[in-house]
């Protein structure tokens, strides 16, 4: 099969390999789409992975081509997601449901063979179903989709109350439109982008703001993980309200003695969140985007991608984002 190989820092090669063997219980996925992740550049910019050769890509969509030996809940033609995570189900985390806190956990796209290939063989509990009124392209989102609402379950979210969202990126895109759906009574979107807040109000939002305007809300979610972004959160949240930080930052985050003392004087509730799952794995985040995906309650936009580009050209892909600001979305790696 072919597919994109990382050899070393920006060196990523189009080039043919050996097709996944399954064994039993696992899966063989033709890969129709894989969306490049925030994660996924320091890993190929900056020599972050975990070791070379390795195939990334874990935001991906295909068609399940073979089966394993004692795979009886998917069939070769279902159209599935990808589940990346792996855990080892035997830790004291797996073993209370906290799966994104495995200690001894594996990745498919970043510590084994991922997505940016023709094929990637899975776990049959690491596939998630959709049916034909869900395109591949929204089968591609169900991670990001996911990462969203498992952070509003990190702050225990509840409707009926008023919620900022900070950075307008995928996630954040995602985590506006599931607070509409469980009952939010408002919902404002916050981003420097014109571009991206125009696609947060298309998308649901009630509010749009580039800064803020003096309203504090119950719920503040942050998904930029930008310094300035957190401190954002800290300004606009109200008494007693709860700020998730589902964004990881990459750069040190300060604070003056006066900026951390408004948790103490607001009382509110800080809390941050990992990954996008939950008991019984991979977890209602996976059940619920496949659903509302498929009502249609849950919405893709065109404009949350800014390029799709063939897999033969993923060198070039990584280097867009080389220079700043220029990649504004998701690009989309296809295979068909």
């Amino acid at each position: 099969m072919k597919a994109g190989v990382l050899y070393g820092n920006e060196d990523i090669r189009y080039e043919e390999i050996p097709t996944p063997e399954i064994g039993r219980g696992e899966v063989l996925v033709r890969v129709a789409m894989t969306g490049i992740c925030g994660s996924d550049l320091p890993r190929v910019l900056d020599g972050g992975a975990h070791y070379y050769p390795i195939v990334l890509g874990h935001e991906f969509s295909g068609t399940v081509v073979q089966i394993g030996e004692g795979v009886d809940r998917v069939s070769v033609g279902d159209r599935v997601a990808g589940v990346p995570l792996v855990p080892c189900m035997t830790c004291e985390d797996c073993q209370r449901g906290n799966y994104s806190l495995c200690r001894h956990y594996t990745f498919i796209g970043s510590r084994v063979q991922g997505a940016f290939a023709e094929y990637v063989k899975l776990p049959e509990r690491n596939v998630v179903p959709f049916g034909p009124e869900v395109s591949f392209e929204q089968g591609a989102f169900f991670e990001p989709s996911t990462v969203a609402l498992h952070g509003l379950r990190c702050a225990g979210y509840v409707g009926g109350r008023d919620v900022a969202v900070v950075g307008c990126g995928t996630i954040g895109l995602f985590t506006l439109q599931w607070a509409k759906i469980f009952g939010a009574r408002s919902v404002t979107a916050f981003d420097v982008s014109d571009a991206r807040l125009a696609l947060a109000k298309k998308l649901g939002a009630d509010f749009v703001c580039r800064e803020p305007d003096g309203r504090q809300f119950d719920f503040v979610l942050e998904t930029a993980g930008q310094p300035d972004a957190i401190k954002t959160c800290f300004a606009i949240a109200a008494n007693k309200a709860s700020i998730c930080c589902i964004g990881t930052p990459h750069r040190n985050v300060n604070f003056t003695a006066r900026e951390w003392e408004t948790m103490n004087r607001k009382e509110f509730t800080l809390t941050g969140s990992w990954m996008s799952y939950s008991a019984p794995f991979p977890g209602e985040e996976w059940e619920l985007t496949a659903h509302y995906f498929g009502t249609g309650q849950l919405r893709y936009d065109e404009d949350m991608i800014f390029r799709k580009m063939p897999l033969s050209r993923i060198n070039e892909a990584f280097a867009l984002y080389k220079t700043p600001g220029q990649v504004q979305g998701k690009i989309m790696i296809c295979c068909e």
